[in-house]
């Protein structure tokens, strides 16, 4: 299969280079990701500045720019033919329900979608009973490697596929799951120094996740795989309820 690997952790990031390795095995990887880490870039495109592609190797080129633009030069400027699918990841992070919006990860397999081509997001997310973060990709890897098929089957017209798991040697299974509502608590800090100027530093909280039994956030910290197909256009909610009010034209 002809993959478009890309990630918003950068060059640099354990989980893309992880899975990389993984799919190479057995398919045809090209690599575009971005030159930096652009987590939390959501889907931020360049459009007034020019963006600079570096090539790594025959396969493996950086760009100054998003995941999105990854995914669009990817396609328009260092494929010589169109991907069967793109994959986004693997993302050093959950990417679960209102994390969406913020995620450069999932924006890259939206842009995916809205392109007509299947589109994967990955992401695994850290296990808040070990004391100290062990980052293990290598069997969710594996996964996405073996059911490639099977996942790409699930991305109808523009609907990309997150999947999301913990840290994790081996898991339980696979959930279907539903999109949670996610709350950061996170704060701003503002330190006012002698030149005039004021700093400030962002500061994240902690998360709070909710929703059904059939959650993301549930799955995953119950050790399942946790794969939601999500719709990549926006859609809009119903109105009629307020037809009699009146507006000013």
């Amino acid at each position: 299969m002809r993959i478009l690997l890309t990630n918003d952790d950068g060059i640099h990031g354990e989980g893309f280079q992880v899975i990389k390795k993984v799919l190479e095995k057995e398919n045809e990887v090209w690599s575009v990701v971005p030159n930096v880490n652009r987590s939390g870039c959501s889907h931020g495109l360049t459009m007034y500045t020019p963006l600079t592609l570096k090539r790594k190797d025959d396969t493996l080129f950086t760009c100054s720019g998003s995941p999105v633009d990854c995914c669009i030069y990817g396609m328009q400027a260092v494929m010589t033919e169109k991907p069967d699918v793109i994959i986004s990841g693997i993302n050093k992070g959950a990417n679960m329900g209102t994390d969406l919006l913020y995620s450069g990860t999932a924006a890259a397999a939206r842009q995916g979608a809205l392109l007509n081509i299947p589109s994967i997001a990955v992401s695994l997310c850290k296990d808040e009973k070990m004391e100290k973060i062990i980052w293990k990709y290598d069997a969710l890897a594996n996964f996405v490697n073996n059911n490639l098929m099977s996942l790409v089957a699930m991305c109808e017209d523009n609907i990309f596929i997150n999947i999301n798991a913990k840290s994790a040697e081996k898991y339980l299974g696979i959930r279907f799951t539903e999109l949670s509502k996610r709350t950061y608590n996170d704060k701003v800090e503002v330190y006012k120094v002698k030149d005039g100027l004021s700093y400030s530093f962002f500061v994240c909280g902690n998360v709070t996740s909710e929703g059904s039994e059939k959650a993301d956030f549930r799955a995953v910290e119950e050790g399942y795989i946790s794969i939601s197909r999500v719709h990549a256009q926006p859609l809009a909610v119903d109105c009629h309820e307020f037809e009699n009010l009146s507006f000013i034209v």
